[in-house]
């Protein structure tokens, strides 16, 4: 949430040019007496398909079927993956919802009224989901419906600071499972009211974004876009790529961007010391810095994850974004690897990051590294040691198991 608690220097440089981060670093105090102009508005025009695929949100019907292949097959990655999900607390049939009509989230979860409940039911949902899937035994597509059901029969309101974050983490996982529930099991009566629950009460909470820290708006845009899916809904999908193209380059940097980083059209900050300061005090740029960089790894990963299954969603959706914006999802990743397995340079962060990036870079580095042929040896080399990438116990859930080398 907003606060949650979550080698030498030539070697790290080393490690930055593996990761593709080519530019050298660019300092905010030279050739920076003003900041890079704000980028425009970009309107929210046309970018859903005419008509959506199903199911669609995050992983594709193609992708589905490869796991459920390699998981009877018994083949790598996913084996591993299958048996840690399985062997989770989400994946019992003995699962039991936490549904509350008001969940009350405040900053660093103080207080916590439901909010690990929400979070942690959605993602027992996606489990069950995936279990159907791949088992084809209906109990665990009875549980997810369970879970699904009643939520939707009860939640009314989300409140407190953190609110809008607590809103976009658990409509980021429910339309992932809901979408394999409505369009691969299909016996779902009370799926009208589930999307009806989508539309009333976390629709409204996350619509016009967040000029919070980027992770925040990131994860609106991750939770719009699968509703808009799942609905059917072309203005809520567009709504959702509508802010997902103005925040991304000001969440990432590139130097193609200038001598500082691109702001957010309309945030209101226009000068360098602000742009620096919402930068974390960050003064030298290079490519796939984060705007949170230097806050934690742990909440750029958050974002980073947002990104990349948006870029994931719309690539099932033939309105690839990936073109767009994978360099920055590529690099963002690049340069994170490098410095969770490297001590950072003086110029980055002080010389000290706080680390912990989590499980967020199976679908970036399968699209953008097996799928697109991109080198990305400092990820690939995060990826591969920390498998199976499990789960944050927030929105990130099972990515090797559903990405994992897996060419769909």
């Amino acid at each position: 949430m907003r606060s949650r608690v979550l080698k030498p220097v030539l070697l790290a440089a080393a490690g930055v040019l593996t990761a593709g981060v080519l530019a050298s670093p660019v300092s905010a105090g030279q050739n920076a007496s003003a900041p890079t102009a704000p980028s425009a508005a970009v309107p929210a025009a046309q970018a859903a398909p005419a008509v959506f695929t199903h199911p669609g949100v995050g992983v594709s019907r193609a992708q589905l079927d490869t796991v459920r292949a390699r998981v009877n097959a018994g083949t790598a990655p996913q084996a591993a993956a299958w048996n840690q999900m399985m062997r989770s607390r989400y994946a019992s049939l003995g699962y039991t919802p936490h549904p509350r009509a008001v969940v009350e989230c405040g900053s660093y979860s103080n207080p916590n009224n439901g909010c690990t409940d929400e979070r942690e039911d959605a993602i027992a949902a996606w489990t069950h989901a995936l279990a159907w899937y791949v088992t084809r035994d209906n109990a665990h597509a009875a549980k997810a419906i369970q879970i699904m059901d009643a939520w939707s029969a009860t939640v009314r309101d989300h409140t407190n600071s953190n609110a809008p974050l607590q809103t976009a983490w658990a409509a980021s996982t429910w339309p992932k499972a809901a979408e394999i529930i409505k369009h691969a099991y299909g016996n779902w009566p009370e799926s009208g009211r589930f999307a009806t629950m989508l539309r009333t009460v976390y629709y409204p909470e996350i619509q016009n974004g967040s000029n919070s820290n980027g992770n925040w708006e990131l994860s609106m845009t991750q939770a719009l876009v699968g509703m808009g899916v799942f609905l059917d809904d072309k203005a809520v999908y567009d709504r959702g790529v509508s802010l997902f193209r103005n925040r991304v380059p000001a969440f990432v940097y590139l130097t193609s961007d200038g001598s500082l980083p691109r702001t957010k059209p309309g945030d209101g900050r226009d000068t360098r010391d602000e742009i620096i300061a919402y930068w974390h005090g960050q003064t030298t740029f290079v490519n796939g810095l984060s705007q949170e960089t230097c806050r934690d790894f742990t909440h750029t990963g958050y974002g980073i994850a947002a990104m990349a299954q948006v870029a994931e969603t719309s690539r099932i959706q033939g309105q690839d974004l990936y073109p767009e914006f994978g360099e920055r999802i590529r690099h963002a990743l690049g340069l994170h690897a490098t410095y969770e397995l490297t001590t950072p340079p003086s110029w980055l962060c002080g010389g000290t990051v706080k680390r912990g990036l989590g499980p967020v870079s199976e679908v970036g580095w399968n699209a953008l590294h097996n799928r697109l042929g991109h080198p990305m040896t400092n990820t690939e080399n995060y990826t591969l040691a920390r498998r199976p990438l499990g789960t944050d116990n927030l929105f990130v859930a099972w990515e090797t198991l559903t990405h994992g080398d897996n060419p769909s």
